[in-house]
């Protein structure tokens, strides 16, 4: 399925270059710092996010890559939906336990890659959709990483990806205070100016409203939708149903005023803007 890669699981892998924190060293941080928690499990929260994807552009036959796959939820979804899908990450053991998950359960339509964000094992032009669902905060390069995705989609194509919102009233990647790494949500540190923010949290970005089109000013990527979402609250309903019923409402009542903004993160859909004289239609591989 894909192009060249330049490792799979077929094989033992190589990591190619390190998608992570910012800047501290992968072997004094938690993987919960370093990388952040993936889906190990399908809850209301994955499919409520898949169907924000699927808002936006139909999987089935699509070629769809979840950049940051870690034990491929979202990849098996995708397939589920008829995509020929996709997963890379850095990290081996989840990407090992991705393919045996997917193996285990009879998924045909699935493949895993090594490979970090910066530097993707594709050819130009040869992926329909990507999707980073909490992820590019973590990459080392967020910018190089959205100039690999548009390397890689074709005309048309289209990138969603869920990331930190800033004005989300708690930090959800846990801080370093004295040197000690504390995990959990812990309230009002984004809200704090940059310099004392990422001192508490450097090992994960969090985004304004007006990062994305800095982002991606100059490339090959334009802006088609910028909204805002709250979580799933899955924990929460696995204790209290009640509430979480409750929670969900207000929540959800709030994505669709001003009070969005307020959203646990942003929702990106960005599109790759076809070549002048590339022959592509407008819209291509959109729907």
């Amino acid at each position: 399925m894909p192009d060249a890669p330049s490792a799979s699981l077929t094989s033992p892998p190589s990591i190619a270059g390190r998608a992570g924190t910012v800047d501290a060293s992968p072997q004094r941080e938690p993987d919960a710092a370093r990388l952040g928690n993936p889906s190990f499990v399908w809850r209301f929260g994955q499919e409520r996010r898949l169907a924000m994807v699927e808002r936006y552009i139909a999987l089935e036959g699509r070629r769809v890559l979840d950049l940051g796959c870690g034990v491929g939820e979202y990849v098996r979804a995708f397939a589920r939906e008829g995509a020929d899908a996709l997963g890379c990450d850095i990290e081996l053991p989840r990407l090992i336990e991705a393919r045996d998950r997917s193996a285990a359960g009879g998924w045909q339509r699935t493949a895993f890659l090594a490979a970090a964000g910066e530097d993707l094992p594709f050819a130009d032009r040869s992926l329909d959709v990507i999707v980073l669902n909490e992820v590019i905060e973590h990459v080392a390069d967020d910018r190089a990483t959205l100039g690999e995705v548009e390397r890689v989609l074709r005309p048309g194509g289209r990138c969603v990806l869920f990331a930190p919102n800033r004005l989300y009233p708690f930090e959800t990647h846990g801080i370093y205070l004295r040197g000690r790494y504390i995990f959990g949500n812990i309230p009002f540190v984004n809200w704090l100016p940059d310099v004392l923010r990422n001192r508490l949290v450097p090992h994960a970005r969090a985004y304004r409203h007006g990062d994305w089109a800095k982002l991606v000013a100059g490339s090959g990527l334009e802006i088609v939708d910028h909204q805002y979402v709250f979580a799933g609250y899955d924990n929460i309903e696995a204790r209290w149903p009640r509430v979480a019923r409750i929670v969900r409402a207000i929540s959800y009542w709030a994505e669709g005023n001003a009070l969005r903004r307020f959203g646990l993160s942003h929702l990106v859909v960005l599109r790759h803007v076809p070549d002048p004289g590339s022959g592509a239609r407008a819209g291509e591989a959109a729907v």
